[in-house]
């Protein structure tokens, strides 16, 4: 099971500096884990502040089937990188040795930042502390403007990840 969003900030404290990492380019032959993880060339990256849907949790369109959450996050993760080229800052290393990073792609000749481009389309939401407090402010309005415009995941119905994930203390 994922590390418990929670933990990312206190995992981040006690990485290594990562301060003058070099900018990692992926290729989109990546291996999709989850909305927010991958790994390439043996080693597993994951976005840092970001919280993708569960794999295996039900989403349901306003007038559909049920459907994997997390498999809706995965692919919406996936369509990112295909459609420029994804690079990566590391920032830290979580226990299970994947590396938290912050992205950017570069698409139709503008650079946007992947974990608010997930969190705004309302593919993936921003983490949160088990406090309840986000772990990155800028996500965390990104995801009310998703919520509140209805788009993506909240066009329809689900299970908050933060809700499953926090709610199994």
């Amino acid at each position: 099971m994922r590390i418990k969003v929670g933990l990312l900030f206190s995992l981040m404290l006690g990485s290594q500096a990562f301060g003058q990492a070099e900018t990692i380019l992926f290729p989109f032959d990546v291996t999709f884990e989850t909305g927010d993880a991958w790994s390439h060339e043996g080693r597993k990256y994951r976005l840092f502040g970001v919280q993708s849907c569960i794999r295996g949790t039900h989403f349901r369109e306003p007038e559909g089937p049920d459907a994997d959450c997390g498999l809706r996050s995965l692919a919406s993760l996936a369509a990112l990188f295909s459609t420029g080229t994804v690079g990566c800052q590391p920032v830290g290393t979580a226990k299970d040795a994947a590396t938290f990073v912050v992205c950017a792609a570069n698409i139709d000749d503008a650079t946007v930042d992947v974990g608010t481009a997930l969190i705004s389309s309302g593919a993936a939401f921003a983490a949160t502390l088990p406090s309840g407090a986000p772990v990155s402010a800028a996500y965390a309005v990104a995801e009310l403007a998703a919520k509140d415009s209805r788009r993506g995941l909240w066009e329809g119905s689900f299970e908050h990840p933060a809700d499953v994930l926090l709610g199994g203390q």
